[in-house]
């Protein structure tokens, strides 16, 4: 097996081509880097380098052989720049993005803990769009997005832990006749068209918002299709459809023309990280463990103000 000076030396002198040069750039005197190559050639049972007095030149089994250890060698560099990172602390810059307000305001929080546990690495905050926020993650905008984790079914991308469960509301017009309800139940979906979310987003996300028919097999009309949840919610106030959202959007964007209505049946929205399973970095993994230790944070102070308003 070669040695890592033995290593660098061959790769060296390859490149370098000259005995004076190598043995400068890797420390050592210029003899020392000829007993190396005629260990080396003795190993191998054949002549890496020609040389003259004039000139050094690799053969064929010596080019062959420096390519072939190029990316290795490279390899191992990167290895150790690795382990010298980590305990260094973590540094460099981190893209982290945001799909809806909620996932905005947990997305501070997090980079909050993120920033006091890694206070040398720079974390930039980027707002996505339902269109481009798995084309953003794949095209290296943003290194790991916070968003409903049902965007996260797609081949290629990985879901973090969850860091909230949302109940669900229905958005409906004042107008409407279930406007007037305390809750209601996922079967009257039924009788009410559903605006569509739109088509470029992820199928799991699509089928969830827009689901063919409701539990008991009853068929769900079609709304008209918005470009935009803003959009989406003016199609809703205009009394053309109703719409599933997470309870946190009766807080975030009231309006006097639309209704929130609790569900009494229907299962919670979970929000949380998302990467690209190629760009799964220990900025990544750190900064998705912090999300998961402020949002453990946030509920214990929600289990506080309960106990102390009781």
């Amino acid at each position: 097996m070669l040695e890592r000076h033995e290593l660098e030396v061959l790769l060296t002198l390859a490149e370098e081509l000259h005995f004076g040069r190598t043995a400068e750039r890797v420390g050592v005197t210029s003899s020392r880097v000829s007993q190396t190559v005629r260990k080396l050639e003795r190993m191998i049972g054949a002549p890496l380098f020609e040389r003259t007095s004039r000139q050094v030149r690799l053969t064929a089994i010596g080019r062959r052989l420096a390519d072939d250890l190029a990316p290795l060698a490279a390899g191992m560099n990167d290895a150790v720049q690795r382990a010298i990172d980590a305990g260094r602390g973590i540094t460099g810059e981190l893209r982290v993005g945001f799909l809806s307000a909620i996932a905005g305001q947990l997305l501070l929080k997090a980079v909050a803990q993120f920033s006091l546990r890694h206070p040398d690495c720079e974390v930039h905050i980027h707002e996505t769009q339902g269109h481009d926020a798995v084309t953003r993650l794949r095209d290296g905008d943003i290194d790991v997005l916070i968003t409903d984790i049902l965007i996260a079914a797609q081949p290629d991308v990985v879901a973090g832990p969850v860091l909230l469960r949302e109940p669900r509301m229905l958005a409906v017009a004042t107008g409407n006749p279930l406007a007037g309800e305390r809750e209601v139940s996922v079967e009257a979906l039924a009788a009410h068209p559903v605006i569509g979310v739109p088509a470029d987003m992820p199928e799991a996300f699509r089928h969830d918002r827009n689901p063919a028919s409701t539990p008991s097999g009853a068929p769900v009309p079609r709304g008209p299709r918005a470009a935009s949840f803003s959009e989406t919610l003016t199609l809703v106030a205009a009394g053309r459809g109703v719409f599933p959202v997470g309870a946190n959007v009766a807080r975030l964007y009231p309006r006097p023309d639309i209704a929130y209505l609790p569900f009494s049946d229907a299962p919670p929205i979970r929000w949380g990280p998302m990467w690209l399973n190629t760009n799964t970095t220990q900025r990544v993994r750190e900064f998705v463990q912090a999300a998961q230790a402020a949002g453990q944070t946030g509920h214990a102070d929600r289990r506080d103000t309960s106990r102390r308003d009781a």
